[in-house]
């Protein structure tokens, strides 16, 4: 599916524009968020690429342009709002992989090349602009996977290899082993989103057998146990979820991130993606209190299969 790049929220991008999102509120609107243009990411326009954030600085790399995959990789510049190409995967040119990093480096793994569903990870070291083929993923080779990176391990889990699944693989960089963990709570699913705060990792979205999924799950590494939040449509008779509806949250091929609002207190921002029609409205999570509440809609095309980060207090969104 094709997905572009560059909003920032400032509350961030389209195709291949930038978009970044801030927390001001926009009188004309009961919503708040604002949404900022920003340099138009100077690769080809692509749809499922993947992101990831070394420090302060975010990297997006392979996609699909609707007629080849890609295996680029380009760094981005938040202080200076540039990019820059850096050195190409040698691994298969691919579209729905998944990434995460651990705080020196990055990794891809997973995805699907035109023809096979792919199972190779690759790993990147920004000190060297150089990449280093590691052992291949744990599970079976699969498509649209969702991956999180904690103290220096990465997370796979979920994804379509011919069947949605939710097993859920541990990366260990130091012996560049793969460790089955407990699996995901809930549903199989795929198409999903995941996103990381305080040293925790959260999976929602995603469709199983073609149907939006409304569970909700955490993940503790401390404990290797999954904890599940509410649901994120209208199921109980409680109050709290009477704007959530049955069909305004849940999507798949959405993409998310975590920022600090205007009060300083993290939030997580689960933007764009599909349910019956393409999207661009925006939720907001508040993991003090367990509760989505919508924010000022992407103000680029509506999209599925974008690409979104977090750096220096701004939510980016694009391709």
């Amino acid at each position: 599916m094709m997905r572009a790049f560059s909003y920032v929220l400032l509350l961030g991008s389209s195709f291949f524009l930038f978009y970044a999102c801030t927390k001001n509120t926009d009188s004309s609107s009961d919503l708040i968020g604002n949404w900022v243009r920003r340099s138009d990411f100077d690769g080809v326009a692509r749809s499922e690429a993947v992101s990831f954030v070394i420090g302060d600085t975010a990297y997006i790399g392979t996609g699909y342009d609707g007629t080849v995959r890609l295996n680029d990789l380009w760094k981005y510049d938040v202080d200076n709002n540039y990019w820059i190409q850096r050195a190409t995967m040698p691994g298969t040119a691919r579209s729905s992989a998944v990434a995460f990093n651990t705080s020196t480096k990055g990794y891809v793994t997973t995805g699907y090349d035109g023809l096979l569903k792919l199972k190779d990870t690759w790993e990147y070291t920004p000190a060297t602009n150089s990449w280093a083929h590691k052992s291949d993923f744990g599970g079976s080779a699969r498509v649209d996977a969702v991956a999180f990176g904690i103290a220096d391990k990465g997370y796979v889990t979920t994804g379509n290899d011919g069947n949605d699944t939710k097993d859920f693989w541990q990366y260990d960089p130091a012996s560049d082993t793969w460790t089955q963990k407990v699996s995901l709570g809930g549903s199989k699913r795929e198409g999903a989103v995941a996103f990381v705060y305080k040293n925790q990792g959260y999976v929602v979205t995603g469709i199983n057998n073609g149907l939006t999924v409304n569970d909700f799950w955490m993940y503790d590494p401390a404990v290797d146990k999954w904890a599940e939040k509410r649901f994120i449509t209208n199921v109980s008779t409680d109050t709290y979820d009477d704007n959530y509806g049955t069909t305004l949250i849940v999507r798949s091929n959405a993409t998310a991130f975590v920022m600090n609002d205007k009060s300083g207190t993290a939030k997580a921002y689960v933007c764009t993606g599909e349910n019956g029609s393409i999207l661009k409205t925006v939720w907001e999570y508040d993991f003090a209190n367990d509760l989505w509440v919508q924010k000022t809609a992407w103000e680029g095309l509506e999209r599925t299969g974008a690409i979104s980060f977090g750096v220096k207090n701004r939510g980016f969104l694009g391709t």
